[in-house]
């Protein structure tokens, strides 16, 4: 189990590595794949690291993640994913078992954290799932950098570049 201050100092760390990378980088999807990958590397207890991104008036899509496989749609009235975004407020669940409408996409998940991501407008864009394979993984500190993370999001712009087909 990490301290505290570890957790802190790696949240640090990783927030550096992310803006480092990212840096110049205005897609969002480009941003939610490094956020992704550089997350799930620096925690142990991270089983699964992704996010569910909005896609209809209540309905989330996987993407991008890493880890296990993981539901691919999930409507605002299922799960933890759903809970968040409905109440648009992160969500620390110290044991899934317990939380009444888990979704068990991998029965190795214990205990996960989601968190809103929103758009400039103030608008749910998505939300940020880390699932662990151990009880109580996730606390307060995990909360406040990943929610400052999630808004450094609302930076980037989300539509896709559209690039012109050749002729060949």
């Amino acid at each position: 189990m990490v301290n505290r201050r570890q957790k802190t100092a790696t949240y640090e760390r990783v927030m550096q590595e992310i803006e480092a990378t990212l840096d110049g980088e205005t897609d969002l999807l480009a941003a939610m794949v490094t956020v992704t990958c550089l997350l799930h590397q620096a925690f142990d207890s991270y089983f699964w690291t992704g996010f569910y991104r909005r896609v209809g008036a209540e309905q989330l899509l996987i993407g991008p993640y890493q880890g296990t496989l993981g539901c691919l749609h999930i409507t605002f009235d299922r799960g933890v994913c759903g809970a968040c975004a409905r109440g648009q407020q992160t969500i620390i669940v110290p044991d899934v078992h317990q939380f009444p409408g888990h979704i068990a996409c991998d029965p190795h998940s214990k205990s996960e954290i989601v968190v809103p991501v929103f758009d400039r407008a103030g608008q749910l864009i998505a939300v940020f799932d880390v699932d662990s394979d151990q009880y109580n993984a996730f606390d307060e500190v995990d909360q406040q950098f990943l929610e400052r993370i999630m808004a450094w999001l609302a930076c980037f712009d989300p539509s896709p570049v559209v690039l012109a087909t050749s002729t060949h």
